[in-house]
């Protein structure tokens, strides 16, 4: 990308998947690929400016969010252009689509003027694929009235414009309010400030339960207000000394891993991203997967990854189906994360720099403890010391068995897993014990 294209359009961040870093309180909306950025010419009434000298950015994913428009690379790793984003605080008109024979031959296009840096440019959405054009449009007018980068902006601490109240109300007290209505005070103010707070409450549990959408909206509003509420305590935890209450420590790790649980802000639907659902619906399972794989150690089953993300998505759920074929889809992406099919069919997502080798090493240190050479182990104790699950310890066991560390004992009581000695054992001479090495161990055990 030039520079020129650099100095004007503000760089995106994206995470290690090729999702969009979003920012506070900011939700997707709307997705087309592929989609061109092209600029023109802006002509005034008293001078010319001319379109920027860089090159169309061409064939990225265009991505519409209440705060910002963002076009990434199609392939971050071999497509030399970086993500750019384009506030729509500085989109300053959205130009109605000509109907006209020529349009019908060519790729749909959407243009709207940018004002940034003191510089003015019409920028022209050229949409190559098959999307939904007439919903993106009208999402595009919608997110640039409903102005929600402005809100939380307000102080609240009074009007700026510095204007001194009349003569016969005063702000901070008195018999009359700022709006001109009689203060009520004493036991008579307590009870009406209560009653009204009751009616507010009353109101807003009417407007949440009257329909499904109202509802899923205040079920966003409360996933944005606990995502707040975590940025602060993680800023508050890192500004803080090393020398606190470890108690108190203890409660805000609880409530910070309390707040990562309550959802995703901004989850991908179909009806945001239409035909990329799936691979938009990967890179986002790969950015949340993380935090649960540092839980699990590195590898977590499918089935309890399912539970979480639909837990964190609130009312936009997925069936299984979509959840195997994003996994599917991360052979294609450069992502930190993988699926993994065990011999018994038991599916699992892990980490690429899970090692199995040293999976297998604390499970040999495991079975050549003298108690264990007598009376084997389960995979309850293979849980305990890997820190994972007794289901996934039990595949990490069958799997060491395919690979000759160790042999099971099927009883009446379960597996029971033993390190295999046969390994040690000469053939030609079976009496013959070493005096070193595992088979010593065992007979010294006995």
């Amino acid at each position: 990308m030039s520079t020129a294209t650099t100095s004007f359009f503000e760089p995106a961040s994206v995470t290690s998947s090729g999702r969009p870093v979003l920012h506070q309180a900011e939700v997707e909306c709307h997705l087309l690929s592929p989609v061109d950025l092209e600029t023109e010419p802006t002509t005034t009434a008293t001078t010319t400016i001319n379109s920027l000298d860089f090159p169309a950015l061409k064939s990225g994913l265009g991505i519409l969010t209440t705060h910002r428009l963002l076009w990434l690379p199609s392939n971050a790793t071999t497509d030399s252009s970086s993500p750019i984003s384009i506030p729509l605080s500085s989109v300053t008109h959205i130009f109605s689509p000509k109907k006209s024979i020529k349009s019908m031959f060519h790729s749909p296009r959407i243009r709207f003027q940018v004002s940034m840096h003191s510089r003015s440019v019409v920028v022209t959405l050229v949409i190559r694929g098959k999307g939904d054009i007439d919903g993106f449009l009208t999402k595009f007018w919608d997110c640039w009235r409903g102005r929600a980068w402005e809100t939380g902006n307000d102080s609240g601490g009074g009007s700026s414009s510095g204007s001194v109240p009349a003569s016969g109300s005063v702000s901070g007290g008195g018999l009359y309010s700022s709006d001109g209505s009689v203060r009520l005070v004493g036991v008579s103010g307590i009870l009406r400030k209560e009653q009204e707070m009751w009616e507010s409450t009353d109101k807003s549990l009417q407007e949440a339960f009257h329909d499904l959408n109202a509802l899923m909206r205040k079920a966003k509003e409360m996933v944005i207000l606990a995502e707040k509420m975590r940025q602060k305590l993680l800023s508050g935890s890192s500004s803080q000394s090393s020398s606190g209450n470890d108690e108190e420590m203890g409660s805000k790790e609880e409530m910070q891993d309390w707040l990562l649980s309550v959802g995703i802000v901004s989850p991908v639907t179909k009806e945001s991203a239409g035909a990329m659902y799936h691979q938009q619906l990967s890179r986002q399972l790969a950015d949340f997967v993380r935090i649960p794989l540092e839980k699990a150690g590195g590898m977590i089953n499918l089935i309890d990854i399912y539970c979480l993300f639909n837990r964190a998505r609130g009312t936009e759920l997925i069936s299984p189906e979509d959840l195997l074929q994003a996994c599917s889809l991360w052979e294609k992406f450069d992502v930190p994360v993988m699926l993994r099919k065990f011999d018994s069919g038991v599916k699992v997502i892990q980490n690429k720099s899970h090692s199995d080798e040293e999976v297998f090493a604390r499970i040999k240190n495991l079975v050549s403890k003298p108690e264990a050479l007598r009376s084997g182990i389960t995979a309850s104790d293979a849980a305990m010391t890997l820190g994972i699950a007794p289901a996934m310890a039990k595949e990490h066991l069958l799997t060491a068995e395919s690979k000759g560390l160790l042999c099971r004992d099927i009883s009446p009581d379960g597996f029971r897993f033993f390190i295999n000695l046969f390994p040690e054992i000469n053939s030609d001479d079976i009496h013959m014990v070493k005096d070193h090495g595992i088979y010593s161990l065992w007979i010294k055990s006995w």
